[in-house]
């Protein structure tokens, strides 16, 4: 077999590639054992603020842009639903937190994104005194949905495979690489923290976070807005609410804890007092970068060999922003952000 490219990983920074792969009539194969999960527990959330400082995310506008377009040409294609507009609302702690949130709002590039109207708390069950403030164009990306649909795509077009990549089989040519019986132009490890495990990757500077959720049943809540406070509050059908999520720097396990589920819970009864039940736990491992920047660059020496890595916990809104800068640094000679780059650090 003979393709353009080779994909390791069919997390958000993998389907990002490939749908840019796709668009462009380039040829592919994809391997994944789904070992990391981090993209599922990233919740799917797309919001622009960083509420904890009410500070912009990073080329916000850019990244929705061009994310939102790329889950609508999913959803047609795949014939499936991905996105779910819903409002995020902060809770405020204080008066002083509200005359922040109104400063905030008169930032220009923030101005859009939050709303100047501050929002009664009518729940009987949340306590909110001070009210909320809304963040406007946010919504969820059904992602467990997305990687599912988009990996039974592939096996229909017979270009994936469920095992584990072999770092030891690859095979360097003068035009590419050989990897077992498949030649390739090029190859792009879109593993996640996997990439410790990568001969070619394993000194990029990535920082292993275990996050962990809660799926929760409350059916008195009834509330159709995400809530931020200490932890989110995701609501999905049925009374179903997804809670999160957890940081945890000492465990790289994919296994759920005690610890964090009893975290959340506690965190959660200071946030509601109607009674819910825990119907599921999910655990993965994110891959977090020191300066809060992806990681997307080429091999110091093997110049076919590529990474897009560390999406830290928004990737449902920055994977198809780099995904495009690296496809446009490999095809078409367009330098990388500074800013994404893997030469920022030194990988000596």
């Amino acid at each position: 077999m003979q393709v353009d490219y080779i994909i390791v990983g069919i997390g958000l920074a993998g389907i990002s590639f490939c749908e840019q792969l796709k668009a462009n009539n380039k040829t592919f194969v994809v391997f994944d054992n789904q070992s990391q999960q981090s993209s599922i527990v990233a919740g799917g959330l797309y919001n622009p603020v960083v509420l904890k400082r009410f500070t912009s995310v990073w080329k916000s506008k850019e990244q929705l842009q061009m994310a939102l377009q790329m889950y609508a040409n999913l959803e047609k294609k795949l014939n499936v639903k991905l996105d779910y507009k819903i409002p995020v609302y902060r809770k405020f702690a204080s008066l002083e937190e509200q005359n922040d949130w109104f400063t905030a709002s008169d930032k220009p590039q923030l101005a859009e994104y939050l709303s100047t109207k501050i929002i009664k708390n009518e729940n009987d069950f949340i306590a909110a005194p001070f009210g909320f403030g809304e963040v406007l164009q946010t919504g969820r990306i059904d992602v467990k949905c997305l990687i599912d649909a988009c990996k039974n795509e592939l096996l229909k077009e017979h270009i994936f495979f469920e095992n584990v990549f072999d770092y030891n089989q690859i095979e360097a040519l003068d035009e590419g690489i050989q990897y077992k019986n498949i030649k390739s132009k090029h190859i792009v490890f879109a593993e996640g923290f996997g990439v410790v495990k990568n001969p070619f990757f394993n000194v990029l500077p990535l920082v292993p976070t275990k996050g962990e959720l809660l799926i929760i049943k409350a059916p008195d809540l009834k509330i159709d807005f995400v809530l931020k406070a200490g932890v989110f509050l995701i609501p999905l059908e049925n009374n179903l609410y997804i809670v999160g999520a957890t940081y945890e720097w000492d465990d790289t396990s994919n296994k759920t804890t005690s610890k964090a589920k009893e975290e959340l819970s506690t965190k959660l009864e200071k946030l509601i007092s109607c009674p819910f039940k825990v119907v599921n736990q999910v655990a993965g491992i994110r891959p977090t970068v020191k300066d809060r920047r992806p990681l997307v660059g080429q091999h110091a020496t093997h110049k076919n060999m590529y990474v897009l890595n560390g999406l830290g916990t928004r990737g449902v809104m920055i994977g198809p922003y780099v995904a495009e800068q690296l496809y446009n640094f490999i095809e078409n000679d367009v330098p990388l952000e500074n800013e994404v780059d893997i030469k920022r650090f030194d990988l000596r």
